[in-house]
């Protein structure tokens, strides 16, 4: 159950047969993704478990189940940068409802990130997860 947007990433991903194109990729997104405002960059935004500076802002439009979830981020290293672009293609435009339903983990698999970033990586990768997971579920709670 991936957006549109993510599945144009990861077509590209297969179109990309190297692993440094891969990850160039993920930078260039990273490049295109405009900052977060330095207002936004306080700890309530940001992120902990990241070895990088990692801010995600909610931006939920509506109330209950059927609110549409999105988020801006940021972060202080390109490839994290680019890991935040592919998560936002990957959460932005669904429901606060379907945002809890997505396997986040099997979702990056299919770009084989999973296999590629290093454990501290991954680890930031599973907390920023985390995150929209928690943003999402307060904003069903906050409904109910």
């Amino acid at each position: 159950m991936a957006s549109e947007a993510f599945e144009e990433i990861a077509e590209t991903f297969e179109f990309l047969d190297d692993w440094e194109d891969r990850y160039r990729h993920v930078i260039e997104m990273g490049k295109a993704m405009a900052p977060l405002e330095e207002a936004f960059r306080v700890p309530a935004t940001k992120v902990d478990g990241c070895a990088s500076q990692v801010w995600i802002l909610p931006e939920i439009d509506g109330d209950g189940p059927e609110a549409v979830f999105s988020f801006r981020g940021d972060s202080d290293a390109m490839i994290v940068r680019g890991i935040i672009a592919i998560l936002h293609a990957l959460y932005s435009g669904l429901t606060v409802r379907e945002v809890l339903a997505v396997d986040a983990a099997a979702e990056m698999a299919r770009l084989g990130l999973d296999q590629h970033l290093s454990a501290q990586r991954s680890n930031g990768l599973r907390s920023m997860v985390e995150r929209i997971r928690k943003l999402a579920a307060g904003a069903l709670e906050t409904a109910g």
